[in-house]
């Protein structure tokens, strides 16, 4: 893994406190709860610790919504934001009990930031780019877990294909040109139209599943991340701790998370999670 540089104005997170009366904890999904592609025991006992604490616990993921479901239904979190902020799973809430157990799998339900006109008009416009990059960029395919996507289109760099840089940038450039927003993971290039985003998602989560103000209490919310797709949620969240591996998208990232882990993907989120334990105290 690269060596973060000197200049980095990231904090290692033994630096960093929990804030008073710290509300929850927002996080990506790939390379920050999953190593190698499967969440590993110590993060979903994490997961489960944190949210055993009373704290509320919302990944927010550029992954589909198709491929969300599982996670959603099986994992120890209050919901789950998909498809960079554009649709959330939520629990039946006669079932969302705050155990740190995963025994059981609990019905879900979808919501989502646009409606059906707007969504089916978008994936039409959106099939249309996916299939002018696959034809225009030597090596571009989308993503394997496509067919789970309602709401965007990824084409995959990391994750089972290797694409170069100038690859990655001439796909999202296709993207930026016909409309789209488009951003970068850690293993996708996602694009979508809408204004929507991780950072809009959250405060929509929020808003919809407590009646909050995400902004007002941005203070008691950390969040966790590893790459470029995480900057907008670095650049606001006071409380942000990067997992090790982000040290890859460093060079690429204009805003940095606070602090970083020692730990990489996986066990960079157990530390954070351990860090968080230590000095909470709940809020009513």
């Amino acid at each position: 893994m690269p060596t973060l540089p000197p200049s980095s104005l990231m904090q290692p997170l033994s630096r960093w406190r929990a804030p008073q009366g710290l509300r929850g904890v927002l996080t990506d999904i790939d390379d920050t709860l999953t190593t190698d592609g499967a969440i590993t025991p110590d993060a979903l006992a994490a997961l489960g610790a944190l949210r055993a604490a009373g704290l509320v616990v919302i990944p927010v993921t550029g992954r589909p919504v198709g491929w969300s479901e599982t996670f959603a239904a099986t994992w120890p979190v209050d919901a789950t934001v998909a498809e960079n902020g554009a649709v959330a799973l939520l629990p039946d809430t006669s079932q969302n009990s705050r155990q740190p157990n995963t025994g059981g799998r609990k019905q879900l339900s979808k919501i989502y930031q646009q409606d059906a006109a707007t969504r089916s008009a978008n994936f039409a416009r959106m099939q249309e780019v996916l299939a002018r990059i696959e034809r225009e960029v030597p090596g571009a395919v989308r993503a394997t877990d496509s067919p789970g996507r309602e709401c965007d289109i990824a084409i995959d760099h990391s994750e089972f294909t290797a694409l170069p840089q100038a690859a990655i940038d001439r796909c999202v450039a296709i993207m930026r040109a016909a409309g789209m927003n488009a951003t970068v993971s850690s293993i996708h290039i996602n694009g979508w139209y809408g204004d929507h985003n991780k950072l809009e998602g959250a405060r929509w989560i929020v808003r919809t599943l407590f009646g909050r103000d995400l902004d007002a209490e941005i203070g008691q919310w950390v969040y966790v991340g590893d790459s470029t797709n995480d900057q907008l949620m670095f650049q606001h969240f006071p409380h942000s701790v990067g997992v090790a591996n982000i040290a890859r998208f460093v060079p690429q990232l204009q805003h940095l998370p606070r602090y970083v882990a020692q730990g990489e993907r996986g066990a960079g989120f157990a530390e954070v999670a351990r860090a968080i334990l230590a000095g909470h105290t709940s809020t009513p």
